[in-house]
């Protein structure tokens, strides 16, 4: 009996990909006419660049080891380990704190912490050396975690610019254990948030938080796309799933009979879905010709805290700042930067206001755009009620972030296959 995968994003292709491999007849269902999902590239001013996800976390290894196992070990790379910076909500710029996870201090009192939070919160934030681990530990959300523990300064001025420009979601609405799986053992085990951070982040050298992919993360989607082609999985491009239930997919008026994975932001039936339209992130890709962007004035791109006034963007990436391997791709004196916005500041006037936002950020003039590109993507709901008899993954299920992705995708793929090799039906919640 055929296995039908519904969503051909990273989490589909993954999971469509270990089905196969283990044996089953897999058919994969997808609405759009690519595959990838958010893992997408466009050719920018000559240059092929990645206008959706272009870094994964080093946590959990799931994407290393998915890139390992299709070859692509010897592309993996480190980004520049100079670092980002942060603009504050009074406007002022300043490198992020060294020693940090998700923007959590692991020493609230050193002086770069204190430069950003002033001494005010970071006293506060020492508190959290002086209460009992169990304090936040139950929380649900790392908001509210880091507000328990180290205070609103710690949670407004350093981890929510740093955790909306990695997650697109403010701390309050970012699962703890989806957005660091091992933070709240850690807690528990070291007595306080800061040493949980600093024992986290001691077995890491500087700038190993995330990866890359040489020639961008697109290759990652283009080898697993030849990989499942190669062992037989049927793909429908254009094919809107009208609704699921255990064991059948309707599409366009035919019911197709087999076991689903749901790896797709909305199908009717199951219970995964994206808010209201407006929910979604822009992507602005600018190419500029500026020789003055050599010397990396802001590191390898700037956070932005909410509120900091003139500037409309929540991030920016310099991106041949933080790939080397770009770098050596554009001509001399050619930069790409890259800008994201969420729905309440995407603006209208696109390519003046990524500009004056860039030449704020960047704190230079920004010189001849010699290319611009927009990329838009919807951010899914978390996910709601398993439905019984349908496998659910993918972003809105696994969290947010390839390495949750991959890994969710991965093992909700190998529980699939354990069950029907025991020949069993499926009546637990499949999360």
């Amino acid at each position: 009996m055929t296995v039908i995968v519904v969503g051909g994003g990273v989490a589909g292709l993954v999971a469509a990909r270990e089905l196969v491999l283990g044996g089953e007849q897999v058919l994969l269902l997808e609405a759009s006419d690519r595959l990838g999902g958010i893992v997408a590239h466009q050719t920018v001013g000559d240059i092929l660049i990645d206008t959706g996800a272009e870094s994964f976390a080093t946590r959990r290894g799931s994407v290393a080891a998915l890139a390992t196992s299709l070859g692509l070990a010897d592309a993996i790379v480190e980004p520049n380990p100079e670092g980002a910076w942060l603009r504050k909500s009074t406007g002022e710029s300043l490198p992020l704190p060294a020693t940090s996870m998700l923007g959590i201090p692991g020493v609230p009192l050193a002086a770069d912490v204190v430069a950003v939070i002033g001494r005010k919160a970071a006293w506060r934030a020492m508190l959290d050396a002086l209460m009992p681990g169990t304090i936040g530990a139950r929380s649900h959300t790392l908001g509210t975690l880091v507000a328990k523990r180290m205070g609103e300064g710690v949670l407004r001025e350093l981890v929510a610019p740093v955790v909306e420009g990695i997650h697109s979601r403010h701390p309050n609405e970012l699962v703890i254990d989806r957005a660091a799986p091992t933070l709240r053992q850690a807690l528990l085990r070291e007595g306080s948030l800061a040493r949980a951070v600093r024992d986290l982040r001691s077995p890491a050298k500087a700038g190993t938080a995330i990866q890359g992919i040489r020639g961008g993360m697109n290759r990652v989607v283009e080898e697993l796309v030849a990989d499942i082609e190669r062992f037989g999985v049927e793909v429908r491009l254009n094919t809107r799933v009208e609704s699921v239930a255990a064991g059948t997919v309707v599409v366009d008026g035919e019911t197709l009979v087999g076991d689903v994975v749901v790896a797709a932001p909305h199908v009717a039936g199951a219970a995964v879905g994206i808010p209201d339209e407006d929910e979604q992130v822009t992507v602005v890709i600018l190419v500029v010709d500026n020789p003055a962007l050599d010397s990396f004035p802001r590191g390898t791109g700037v956070l932005v805290a909410t509120g900091s006034d003139g500037v409309t963007a929540r991030a920016l990436t310099h991106s041949t700042a933080k790939w080397p391997w770009l770098a050596e791709r554009v001509p001399a004196g050619r930069h790409v930067v890259r800008l994201s916005y969420d729905t309440t500041t995407a603006p209208a006037d696109l390519e003046s206001v990524a500009r004056a936002d860039a030449e704020a950020l960047l704190g230079l003039p920004l010189g001849d755009v010699v290319a611009l590109a927009r990329a838009d993507w919807r951010r899914p709901a978390p996910q709601g009620d398993a439905v019984e008899g349908v496998w659910l993954t993918g972003e809105a299920t696994g969290g947010t972030g390839l390495a949750n992705v991959v890994a969710h995708a991965t093992a909700t793929a190998q529980a699939l296959l354990a069950a029907r090799a025991d020949d069993e039906v499926p009546n637990a919640e499949r999360r």
